[in-house]
């Protein structure tokens, strides 16, 4: 964006002690949008006062965050709402800069490499090892329990690049790779748990369903592939104590991972100097309440 004298004027008070001077001409700045983030990292390299700097760092940030609330809104208003994209959009939150293709490409890649081997004679149980073997052998995807220390795990290029990601992450790569070979397996509401069943046939998320409409054959867990029954998810449930509701046996949306997924990233930024990505993490969360 070419300079002008509003933007000049507007970057010379920069430096203003007085916050309500900079939290004005702040208001201001967002107003141009993604075109004035040029303009802030030319500011940022010919200025030497670390303050200033400082304030220019979270000045592009607010831009990026600004745009990021848009596209988030668009994403969830869409009658069916894309996993991978979903989860490009949190990432974007670290990575604003982040191009959707890079992940694109590679999970194609990996869909790809699958669909060569299912047919049609296979059962459910031997699709998803086929799943298991490509996933966690060929391309070399690791799990471990979800830690938010470990925040690289919640976003997904940083995953894919790493190949190791959390249950949410895993298991969003491994329904969005299902979603894309049309096998019914969905992330399910087990209380402390990110876990995928396969269901005997597509769920309908625009029609209200009651629960023997659908039946879970099996789940799986994202870290490895694990398999696990009926019975074993009744175990857990008596083991932890947690009462049997016919919710948690329900598909989560695709709105709703992100939204969980966006929350509990989140999470990892709870010190005070950290505060306010907890706040926009949170914001971005209930941009998607349902």
């Amino acid at each position: 964006m070419n300079e002008t004298r509003e933007i000049n004027a507007l970057f010379h008070l920069l430096d203003d002690p007085d916050q309500e001077v900079f939290d004005t001409v702040a208001s201001k700045i967002l107003l141009f949008g993604k075109e004035i983030i040029p303009n802030l990292e030319h500011l940022w390299e010919t200025t030497y006062d670390e303050s200033i700097q400082e304030r220019i760092e979270l000045l592009i940030h607010r831009v990026h965050y600004q745009d990021l609330q848009e596209a988030v809104r668009i994403w969830g208003s869409t009658g069916t709402q894309d996993l991978v994209q979903g989860a490009i959009l949190a990432a974007r939150y670290q990575y604003p800069e982040l191009v959707a293709a890079t992940v694109n490409t590679e999970i194609e890649r990996i869909k790809r490499n699958i669909w060569l081997e299912l047919n049609n004679y296979l059962t459910p149980l031997e699709q998803i090892n086929v799943l298991n073997s490509m996933i966690y052998n060929y391309f070399g995807l690791k799990g471990e329990e979800v830690s938010y220390q470990r925040k690289n795990q919640f976003f997904l290029n940083q995953v894919m690049e790493a190949k190791k990601g959390n249950p949410i992450t895993n298991g969003i790569i491994y329904q969005s790779l299902c979603s894309m070979l049309d096998l019914p397996v969905y992330a399910v509401n087990i209380p402390r748990q990110f876990i995928l069943a396969y269901f005997d046939t597509f769920y309908d998320f625009t029609e209200p369903a009651d629960p023997g409409d659908y039946r879970i054959l099996f789940f799986i867990d994202p870290i490895q592939g694990q398999i696990y029954t009926q019975q074993d998810v009744e175990t857990y449930f008596k083991r932890v104590n947690v009462p049997q509701l016919p919710e948690y046996y329900k598909p989560m949306s695709n709105q709703r991972i992100i939204q969980f997924l966006m929350s509990e990233l989140a999470k990892c930024f709870r010190n005070d100097k950290e505060q306010y990505k907890f706040d926009e993490l949170n914001n971005l969360s209930q941009i998607l309440e349902l």
